[in-house]
């Protein structure tokens, strides 16, 4: 088709903008989409369980105000701590 590159001259532009690392970077991306998706899976199974439904979301230090037919809640905690594990399983896994 007019106005279209060929593939193989996408891939050899490709390649030179990165360095030659094209394929490298592919290889990370793709093991950075498989790890996600377990850790989203295995989040998923602990919140179809039933896991945390005693305490989290109600850790000392999260907020909630209710006065009359007005309720606010932000757990602020439960997000700081979320948070710190999910970096440390990011820390753990990165190249």
């Amino acid at each position: 088709p007019i106005g279209r590159a060929p593939s193989h001259l996408i891939a050899a532009v490709a390649e030179t903008a990165t360095g030659g690392y094209f394929p490298d970077l592919m290889q990370e991306f793709g093991r950075f989409l498989v790890i996600t998706g377990i850790v989203m899976v295995v989040v998923g199974l602990l919140v179809w369980s039933g896991f945390g439904k005693g305490w989290l979301g109600r850790l000392p230090g999260d907020i909630h105000y209710t006065k009359g037919n007005f309720s606010f809640y932000f757990p602020i905690v439960t997000c700081l701590i979320i948070s710190a594990i999910l970096t440390l399983l990011f820390w753990l896994f990165r190249k």
